[in-house]
């Protein structure tokens, strides 16, 4: 049975080093996945005022959000935290009450930097926030991505952390299995 995942990319650069991790990750999932990208850059910061007269990227983004069995978030870390394109989108997709995206969809969260803890607290604040929203996110194995040594100066990601990557992807379709209604 095909199984569709939608990825959110924390950094809305076009170049950005979690693109080219999550574009990697993508191409390691078995062929009955479809596996697309939701774009999260157009929706304004959440008010619920302007849900009286709609928002055509709210609801474009519900719609995307709500076709996917599995969601997979790969942010980077914005001053210890996540990106506020990630909460908004979050929170958008959180609403209105009683209709949230989140509750039963399993979920991959990894983070991407440049170096150092890897994006560590925006991982766990992504975590906290979906766990909220009554979504299963698995656990094991975690996906922190050093970038600095993940990435060669080709711009691609390199052999040894496609092996690992394709370890993630391969849980991530038995974290499915194990979590799908």
């Amino acid at each position: 049975m095909t199984k569709k995942i939608g990825i959110l990319v924390g950094s809305l650069r076009k170049d950005s080093l979690n693109k080219i991790v999550a574009k990697q990750l993508a191409e390691l999932f078995p062929a009955d996945y479809t596996v697309s990208f939701i774009e999260i850059g157009d929706l304004p910061v959440y008010n619920e005022d302007l849900e009286i007269d709609g928002v055509e990227s709210y609801n474009r983004f519900r719609k995307e959000m709500k076709e996917q069995d599995a969601y997979i978030f790969i942010t980077p870390e914005y001053n210890r935290g996540m990106p506020a394109s990630l909460k908004n989108a979050i929170d958008v997709g959180s609403r209105p009450w009683g209709e949230s995206v989140w509750p039963g969809k399993p979920v991959l969260v990894g983070s991407v930097s440049p170096a150092g803890i890897s994006g560590a607290l925006a991982n766990h604040q992504i975590r906290q926030s979906l766990v909220f929203g009554d979504s299963p996110v698995m656990a094991q194995p975690e996906l922190y991505i050093d970038a600095s040594k993940a990435i060669g100066e080709d711009g691609k990601v390199v052999p040894a952390s496609v092996g690992f990557l394709q370890t993630i992807a391969d849980s991530f379709v038995a974290f499915i299995n194990k979590n799908s209604n």
